[in-house]
């Protein structure tokens, strides 16, 4: 099928590259950034045509068009392409916090319309397009899209579900946490480390092992059955020695990220019932009233 991408960052860029790899025919690219599209242009065969935001009725002979930009240029995209599109394409957007409502315009100017997400972190354009393999794509919007999506999930190998529009922003809450906010977490672990006399680059090294061997446990067991450590054997005395390390070393947000997270982890302890039940009730009430204390710090 012949697709148009609007929008050739770090993910349009990878589905320019992957799709293409896959048999379709990316026939234009819409960039702000010219150069990047390009680069993305060149490793595509045959080259789609750049274009600018102002040259968009040029996309009327696609049968799919991406809307791959930023969530904030979405609507305002869809707006300009319901008035241009005379054959009447199937249209995704790919953020996850939105739904495919964000086209309307282009659904009530008669386009089959949804939303499209892979569940998978892109950094990088040529990284990304060899990223989609078994990664989870969710899907929503018109019957007919979605059918459109899934077909398009299956060729690059991997596989969708589907979330119903008013759960949209719950679900992208869920992704963010799970990839972006686990990245900033690693970062306090390395500033952690490397206070020890560590510089950050070896500081990460050292950890990114322990990392990977968490979700390799993630892999084969529930979050509960993971948990290891302080936490998953009740040792209430070296906790103590952490938040007093803490404090004493480190800025007082990290100490509020370590309690918050322990409450948590008491939580998941608790759940297993191999710890011993009377030191993670000891826990979570320390851990609660260094929390209380550091509310009313704030004040």
């Amino acid at each position: 099928m012949k697709i148009s991408i609007i929008g050739v960052g770090r993910l349009g860029g990878a589905l320019a590259l992957a799709l293409s790899r896959k048999g379709y025919s990316i026939e234009n690219l819409v960039a702000r950034r010219c150069e990047t599209a390009r680069i993305i242009a060149e490793n595509i065969s045959p080259k789609p045509q750049i274009l600018t935001a102002s040259e968009t009725e040029k996309l009327a002979g696609s049968e799919i068009i991406f809307i791959a930009t930023q969530d904030s240029e979405i609507e305002q995209v869809a707006a300009d392409l319901a008035g241009k599109l005379t054959n009447k394409p199937f249209v995704f957007h790919t953020s996850g916090s939105l739904s495919s409502q964000i086209l309307r315009d282009l659904n009530e100017a008669g386009c089959r319309v949804g939303s499209l997400h892979p569940l998978v972190s892109v950094s990088d354009a040529f990284l990304g397009a060899g990223r989609f393999k078994d990664v989870f794509f969710c899907l929503e919007g018109d019957p007919e899209a979605v059918a459109v999506a899934e077909k398009i999930v299956v060729d690059l190998q991997g596989k969708s579900f589907a979330v119903q529009a008013k759960f949209k922003a719950l679900y992208h809450a869920s992704a963010v946490t799970a990839s972006g906010q686990v990245t900033a977490l690693i970062s306090l672990a390395v500033e952690m480390l490397a206070a020890c006399g560590l510089t950050n680059e070896k500081a990460q090294e050292i950890l990114l092992p322990l990392v990977k061997s968490t979700f390799e446990n993630l892999e084969k067991q529930t979050p509960a059955q993971a948990l290891t450590g302080t936490f998953a054997r009740a040792d209430v005395e070296t906790m103590k020695k952490h938040i007093a390390v803490i404090k004493e070393m480190l800025a007082p947000e990290l100490l509020d990220v370590y309690l918050q997270l322990g409450l948590r982890s008491a939580h998941l302890a608790e759940t297993q019932e191999r710890a011993n039940a009377e030191n993670l009730a000891l826990m979570k009430k320390i851990l609660a009233a260094e929390r209380l204390k550091r509310v009313n710090d704030k004040r």
